[in-house]
């Protein structure tokens, strides 16, 4: 059975207690760590509080920016993946999310090289501790300056050159569910994945991620988790909501909803 779980960033202004709180109190299973937050509670401090409540960590979030787009150097930022391995050995996660960073005025090529050379090093790491790296790709409408990946084959492509068995996949249903070939690629994915977040858009990503309720957007989420399904994906799932179109909500009203649409579509399994 699939662990299901809710990313942190779903939660942005609870701490982590809270978050811990309300999703065991739903019965999820897991929980996306958020680095920052994390940084705030303290590493041992979490460690016994979903031990506590029987939380187990479906990932920690995020790494990478290896290209400088967001600022640091690259060693700082191969520096910063390290250490988020070794949080993640800690917390015994499933995987740490790696965003490439964006192509920050480089040629593709070079931008793909300093990627997968940056992967190489980390995964040695992560090899040692044991843990899974995932990398994410983003939808070029809402994330250019995050990610130069932006679909499953070129995702599929920097797995395939950096070739280590720690290195998988994060698919996440908001940034590439809305392509039609993505059912159709499914089964080529599902050897590298690592991960499934659900996000749901009533139209596709453009400026800041706007994601809707789960089940309320054009996403085919339920043909994704089906196809999933169908292929033998035991992983986790985790839902991830953010935006304008969820903002009004409260967020227990928000987790309740998210429980009762993973009870519908889920539970045929």
């Amino acid at each position: 059975m699939n662990t299901l779980a809710v990313s942190q960033l779903s939660t942005l202004r609870w701490d982590l207690e809270e978050d811990v709180r309300a999703y065991s109190q739903r019965g999820f299973r897991g929980i996306g760590i958020y680095r920052p937050k994390l940084e705030d509670y303290g590493l041992d401090q979490t460690i016994e509080l979903l031990a506590d409540f029987g939380l187990s960590v479906t990932s920690l979030s995020w790494a990478g920016g290896f290209t400088g787009s967001d600022g640091r150097p690259y060693e700082e930022a191969v520096l910063d993946a390290i250490n988020a391995v070794e949080d993640a050995a800690n917390l015994q996660a499933e995987t740490v999310i790696v965003l490439a960073g964006g192509r920050n005025n480089h040629i593709r090529n070079h931008a793909r090289r300093t990627l997968c050379d940056a992967l190489k090093q980390v995964a040695f790491v992560a090899e040692e501790f044991g843990v899974q790296l995932s990398i994410e790709p983003i939808h070029p409408g809402c994330g250019d300056e995050w990610s130069f990946l932006n679909d499953l084959r070129s995702t599929l492509d920097i797995i395939e050159s950096v070739a280590s068995p720690q290195l998988g996949i994060v698919l996440d249903t908001y940034h590439v569910g809305m392509d039609e070939e993505v059912v159709r690629w499914l089964p080529d994915v599902i050897p590298h994945l690592h991960l499934v977040q659900l996000g749901d858009a009533r139209h596709s990503p453009l400026g800041e991620m706007n994601r809707c309720l789960l089940g309320k957007g054009c996403v085919p989420i339920e043909t994704i988790l089906e196809t999933l399904a169908s292929h033998g994906y035991e992983g986790p799932l985790e839902a991830e909501l953010i935006g304008e179109d969820v903002e009004t909500l409260s967020y227990d009203e928000l987790l309740d909803h998210t429980r009762d649409f993973f009870d519908r579509t889920v539970a045929f399994r």
